[in-house]
């Protein structure tokens, strides 16, 4: 069991309730809340978010980017802990049950409408999406599109999504959360890159990163953090008159501190608690940003 604990990656999970949570807390702000809704968007972003990182551990595998050079931690299927034909198995049996998860949050949501069509298509893009970052042939996030798909996905569709299953409606206060959440999102994938980008560049594997190269990953990376702190400060001073509001920039204080050790070192320090930081970092931004919603 403790194979599959490794290879389901908890520690990412927090990221991917980040955006659930600052869309339902926005909708609470309107006056539009289910805890059925709720529930289920939780549920069905956990299993998206495991059926990605199954997807991951064995498409690295198979295109021989998960290898002895490696400098994260070491894979299920690389390691031979799990092997490929169950590895593949536990990716039916999630992508059946997010489908399913999906499927039940937008009936409660929206019942039998055009509009369950629409988010039914937007679930299977996301199911699509999640096994095709690192699996299969012509993997999205081999040719460098993997932090646009995390921002479209963790940005828009997790905050203005989960926003719209409970208003069905769209409203200009989900913009600035979305990019907040969504960039955030992007630096969490941006610093992985980094860590991986000798071991990515010899296996073929272009990340932007590795399009990039370092140097200017880190400038890349200055933007990814900094522009969300800005837009931060620019959501409480909106609303001067509510100190809650302030409490999400508490929740940033751990990104802060990252952002300024990676600048200063350019980038010459171990990755991988650097990656924590930003993961946990974000959704304790989020959390604060919630609460400071719900609050206020």
């Amino acid at each position: 069991m403790k194979h599959w604990l490794h290879a389901f990656r908890l520690r990412t999970l927090p990221l991917a309730l980040s955006s659930i949570l600052v869309g339902s807390a926005l909708a609470y702000s309107q006056g539009a809340f289910s805890w059925p809704i709720f529930l289920l968007a939780l549920g069905t972003a956990t299993l998206l978010q495991i059926l990605s990182n199954l997807a991951n551990d064995l498409g690295d595998h198979q295109h021989g980017t998960d290898n002895a050079d490696r400098v994260g931690p070491q894979r299920a299927v690389q390691s031979g802990a799990i092997s490929t034909a169950l590895m593949k198995r536990a990716m039916v049996i999630c992508g059946v049950l997010a489908f399913a998860s999906g499927l039940a949050l937008i009936t409660v949501a929206f019942g039998t409408t055009l509009k369950t069509l629409a988010f039914l298509l937007i679930g299977l893009a996301a199911i699509v999406a999640a096994v095709k970052y690192t699996f299969g042939k012509n993997p999205y996030g081999y040719a460098g599109l993997g932090d646009l798909s995390v921002f479209a996905f963790f940005g828009v569709v997790g905050v203005l999504g989960t926003f719209y299953l409970f208003t069905h409606s769209l409203h200009f206060i989900t913009v600035r959360p979305i990019f907040i959440f969504g960039f955030l999102s992007v630096a969490v994938l941006n610093v992985n890159n980094m860590r991986d980008i000798e071991n990515d560049r010899a296996s073929g594997k272009r990340t932007l990163v590795v399009r990039l190269g370092l140097k200017k990953a880190l400038h890349y990376h200055a933007l990814l953090t900094w522009i969300p702190f800005f837009l931060l400060c620019s959501f409480a001073i909106d609303a001067f008159e509510s100190p809650w509001r302030w409490l999400a920039l508490l929740g940033f204080v751990p990104i802060g501190i990252h952002a300024y050790r990676i600048q200063r070192e350019e980038g010459q320090i171990p990755l991988d608690p650097e990656l924590k930081r930003v993961a946990l970092g974000t959704f304790s931004t989020a959390l604060l940003y919630s609460l400071g919603l719900i609050l206020a």
